[in-house]
């Protein structure tokens, strides 16, 4: 599955943005289905109960979870609807599937009309609040309950009143701290009217430390970046900008919600695409997409990075990493940032898309952020994606022991590419990954390297024969990959050509972002015994998706699911390594595991395959050398730790202050945190120490040094795996 392929599966139409009072809008005012609409869900409807992958039965358990899905998507945090609001419509839990599978869309849309009130009264009454607001106080004990989850539905609107009294404070709280968006390119979010605050401050354990900093001579005024009119100013912009957008919603949005709905309900890659979602799309898989590079996915109210595009600008940059939050966007290098908490996706999209040459601003809660005030806004310029930047690409590491130079070479494999056109064609010289691999291969043996470390991280796959044929380069035929089908056929790939192109020590490198084609090329190695696996445990993909045309709009439907050669699947579980590194990538907001309904792992029948060694048997001594090295290396210390601390901070904490003093205060605390590491490695490697963490987050400045380690020593895993073969004679 290409890159481009995970938009598809990342796309939810969920209109998250606001709610209010139980009137009904005017009748003339009412979003209705079409008679388009209603055909295409009975089209779907029959997709999902006769062409999915799993044998669904399209029951009143399934009409439940689809219904239980259209809450989640359309109201996350239960800030909107009312509990008598859900039971008013609960039989939808019950015949769900029967209005799709007749096409009667009526009673879904009557609910949607008033989830969209909802959202119009409650924009208006933000606005209404900031109307008869003079001064914000930001004294007091409140806190703002930052874990939604489990939150129950409100029992009355007076309830929801005292939630968004809250999160209306909280906003202005985070602009006053904040400053304007040109202010500064490091700053406190002023784009969240619905926080969903992702990573939380530390509470404090002493509430009565609220009183304390102003006893200390600080004000509260001292700590404000901006004024009380402006936050006004700035958050009734922000909530009629929202009200504009909401009041446009028509009745494709609507159709769209329902059967993303229904297909979530089965598996997170299954999902519907209007014709203009299609046409939107099909021009990126052309990869002629003028933008930046950055695949997109909604997350609850906040849009997030799912992945970057190898070779195209994003990551180039080194400023966008996954899982980082958009909140905000802006044209050219300045002037107005545009929220876009609480946008759909699809325009988020298009806020991004441009020329090329062009800038774009972005807004973003970094994902190794452990609050919602830790935002940055990056600049971006806009291009082209070319082959060039996504081919692969080869380096040697030099390694010096005991007096003596050990070389380990290196390739990078960005993405499993082909140019099918120029095959077809039947062109000599057209451009593949195999082929691409196989020249550097032997540039590398020309360079006498004494083992090769095969770089896959961030590699979210792509063309499937490559992997295939790329793995024939290390074994000499045998089967890859098995794919079994929704009748339970299973259809055998492999390498059917002789001869290998390396025999030497080999190892995969691989992080949770190695998705798909990936994860089929690092199961085959270590199921060969051929190599060693490093780094993270994989994204865990296993399913396969085909693209059907509906009279309206396209249907992607998972169809078949992959199993590695051993049996076992490479669905939700991914490929685990067999030595592994730290990593800051959040596997709940990361990887197949993290989206909904995402289908079981299972085993299928082994095949017979050759073992072409064992490399279990060393784990153990390298496991130590690993270890050892790694003990004393000043990049590896600080990732272990930076990791730890922020899953320390995500596991604690539940809620932030709404009072000025005490939010500063957790601010500071974590990049104390934050700073104290950082400077802990620059001190380690002889650099010099940096007074705020704000410059520690510059793109490569704080990345490419682990990155490096990474290569670096997986390189010495690979000299440490050669002599261990050498010495037993292997």
């Amino acid at each position: 599955m290409s890159p481009f392929a995970m938009v598809r599966q990342a796309v939810v139409f969920a209109l998250c943005v606001v709610m209010a009072l139980p009137t009904l809008a005017a009748e003339q005012d009412r979003i209705v289905p079409t008679d388009n609409g209603e055909q295409t869900a009975q089209e779907v409807a029959q997709s999902l109960r006769y062409s999915h992958y799993e044998d669904v039965s399209l029951d009143q358990q399934w009409s439940e979870t689809a219904w239980q899905r259209m809450l989640k998507m359309i109201d996350p945090q239960h800030a909107y609807l009312l509990k008598s609001d859900v039971r008013q419509y609960s039989d939808l839990g019950s015949n769900f599937s029967e209005a799709l599978e007749n096409g009667n869309l009526d009673r879904l849309y009557e609910f949607y009309n008033l989830y969209q009130k909802r959202i119009e009264n409650r924009l208006q009454w933000l606005l209404d609040q900031l109307e008869h607001t003079e001064h914000f106080d930001f004294e007091g004990h409140d806190r703002l309950a930052t874990d939604d989850e489990d939150r129950e539905w409100a029992s009355s609107p007076s309830r929801l009143d005292e939630l968004w009294h809250k999160r209306l404070k909280n906003a202005a709280l985070q602009l006053a701290l904040s400053g304007s968006p040109e202010d500064s390119d490091t700053r406190q979010p002023g784009e969240t009217p619905e926080p969903e605050i992702p990573g939380n401050p530390r509470q404090s354990d002493d509430p009565e430390q609220h009183d304390d900093e102003s006893e200390s001579g600080k004000s509260e005024d001292s700590l404000r970046m901006m004024d009380d009119q402006a936050i006004i100013s700035q958050l009734e912009k922000r909530y009629s900008n929202q009200l504009d957008r909401v009041r446009q919603t028509n009745s494709e949005d609507v159709l769209s919600v329902i059967l993303n709905a229904a297909g979530s309900a089965i598996d997170p890659h299954t999902e519907y695409f209007s014709p203009s979602r299609s046409e939107s799309f099909d021009i990126q898989m052309k990869l002629s997409l003028e933008g930046i590079g950055a695949l997109l996915q909604q997350d609850g109210e906040y849009v997030k990075i799912s992945s970057l595009v190898p070779g195209g600008p994003a990551e180039k940059s080194g400023l966008l990493k996954p899982a980082d939050r958009i909140v905000a966007v802006g044209q050219g290098e300045s002037g107005d940032m545009t929220s876009v908490v609480g946008m759909r996706l699809d325009e988020v999209v298009d806020l991004i898309r441009g020329p090329k040459d062009s800038t774009v601003r972005l807004e973003i809660i970094p994902a190794k952020a452990v609050d919602t005030t830790q935002t940055r806004i990056v600049r971006i310029t806009r291009d082209t994606v070319k082959l060039e930047d996504q081919a692969a690409s080869s380096q040697v590491i030099d390694i010096t022991r005991d007096g003596e130079r050990h070389r380990i070479g290196v390739i990078k494999v960005p993405m499993f590419y082909v140019d099918f056109k120029a095959e077809k064609q039947g062109r000599k010289d057209y451009r593949s990954t195999t082929r691409d691999v196989h020249q550097l291969i032997d540039q590398l043996k020309q360079k006498n390297v004494e083992g090769i470390v095969l770089d896959l991280r961030g590699n979210g796959g792509g063309a499937l024969q490559e992997a295939n044929s790329m793995i024939g380069l290390f074994i000499d035929r045998g089967p890859t990959v098995q794919v079994r089908d929704a009748q339970g056929r299973i259809s055998l790939l492999g390498d059917t050509d002789r001869g290998v192109a390396y025999q030497g020590p080999l190892a995969v490198l691989v992080d949770r972002l190695s998705a798909s084609a990936s994860e089929i090329f690092a199961g085959a190695i270590q199921d060969y015994g051929r190599g060693l696996v490093l780094g993270n445990q994989t994204f865990g993909k296993g399913t396969v998706q085909t693209l059907d045309d509906l009279d309206h709009g396209e249907l992607k439907l998972t169809r078949a699911k992959f199993y590695r050669i051993t049996g076992a699947s490479t669905q939700l579980h991914g490929v685990k390594p067999d030595i592994s590194y730290p990593s800051l990538v959040d596997p709940d907001e990361i990887g197949e595991s993290a989206l909904p309904n995402a289908l079981p792992w299972d085993t299928v029948r082994p095949v017979s395959y050759r073992q072409y060694g064992n490399p279990d048997r060393y784990l153990p001594p390298l496991r130590q050398a690993h270890q050892q090295r790694t003990s004393q290396d000043p990049n590896f210390h600080y990732l272990e730790r930076e990791a730890e601390l922020a899953h320390k901070l995500r596991e604690q904490n539940n809620s932030v202050s709404l009072n000025i003093h005490q939010r500063k205060r957790e601010m500071e605390a974590q990049e104390s945190e934050q700073l104290s590491l950082e400077n802990q490695r620059r001190k380690a490697l002889g650099q010099e120490p940096i007074d705020s963490w704000a410059d520690a987050r510059d793109g490569e400045d704080d990345q490419t040094p682990i990155d490096q380690a990474q290569l670096r020593e997986s390189a010495n895993i690979v000299l440490d795996y050669a002599q261990q073969l050498q010495d037993s004679g292997s």
